[in-house]
């Protein structure tokens, strides 16, 4: 069985819908909470892979920036040098793509549906869908590296999937985003928000579309990450 390293950044966020497409393929994950006492390790040993998830309201570079941000780095820098897969989401893709050489930039909190469209044929092993929907809820935005791999972009022309090296992702918005997992953000981090019902009935009315999506990624994302041979 593989094992992955999940990084949570709140309670409200967690691998989501993405659980059971783990589960199915016997793949293992153990969650790691910074926010209530876990320590982000210094390297990836004993673990065959990476997951860093959003952080909501958390920054990279604006307030309240995430304390654990720098330790983050240095560990997903580790699973990049030793070629190991990574799967980074929201503040992860931002986490990532510093990683990787490049940056982040300040950018305001957004809680919102886009639509992508795949940039790739053969992205994800050809299983990524020519257009789905993407949830974003996070603050700031990741700077690519120069030889990082743009896969899907959203209207407005920023990158929703970029790939570095053979075996790491960055997803702008959380494939597996849940309306419930919404809410509960809402509910953990009130002080930023302010009347968000537009948001959370456009996410409710995304939600079979986003499942059937995430049936083809998690397929793709599998194999391109060399986690199995093979995934139905």
């Amino acid at each position: 069985m593989k094992s992955l390293l999940v990084i949570q950044h709140s309670e409200a966020e967690f691998l989501g819908a993405i659980e059971d497409r783990f589960e199915a393929r016997d793949i293992g994950f153990t969650y790691l909470r910074p926010f209530s006492g876990g320590i982000v390790p210094p390297t990836g040993d004993g673990h065959d892979g990476l997951v860093v998830l959003g952080g909501g309201p958390w920054g990279s570079v604006s307030t309240p920036k995430l304390p654990t941000f720098d330790a983050e780095v240095d560990l997903t820098t580790d699973f990049l040098d030793r070629g190991k897969p990574i799967m980074a989401i929201g503040l992860g893709a931002q986490i990532l793509a510093v990683a990787a050489g490049g940056g982040t930039i300040a950018d305001d909190f957004v809680f919102t549906i886009r639509t992508a469209k795949r940039t790739k044929e053969d992205a994800l092993s050809g299983r990524l869908p020519p257009e789905f929907p993407v949830a974003v809820y996070m603050r700031d935005a990741p700077v690519l590296p120069a030889d990082a791999q743009v896969l899907a972009q959203d209207e407005t022309g920023a990158p929703a999937l970029f790939q570095v090296g053979d075996r790491a992702f960055g997803f702008i918005g959380h494939p597996g985003f849940k309306t419930g997992m919404a809410e509960d953000f809402v509910m953990e981090f009130h002080a930023w928000h302010e009347d968000v019902s537009d948001e959370l009935t456009a996410l409710r009315e995304a939600q079979p579309e986003i499942e059937r999506a995430l049936a083809e990624i998690m397929i793709g994302l599998v194999r391109a990450m060399g986690l199995m041979r093979m995934s139905m």
